[in-house]
């Protein structure tokens, strides 16, 4: 079962990304996410819209 809330590690393994690159497209609003406490959080669910707009050609 994927998760419907994952980690900044989560996220950045998922695109291939390192952590610190996943953690500036969501401090920058790129990516969306939240807080709970110091820890961001990013829904599944934006991800794939994340990408969906990435393969669609839209800039970040």
């Amino acid at each position: 079962m994927e998760q419907a809330i994952m980690t900044i590690a989560q996220v950045a393994e998922y695109l291939q990304l390192s952590e610190m690159t996943t953690y500036k497209l969501v401090q920058e609003g790129k990516l969306p996410g939240f807080k709970i406490g110091r820890h961001w959080r990013i829904k599944r669910d934006d991800l794939d819209e994340f990408i969906e707009k990435l393969k669609k050609g839209e800039r970040l």
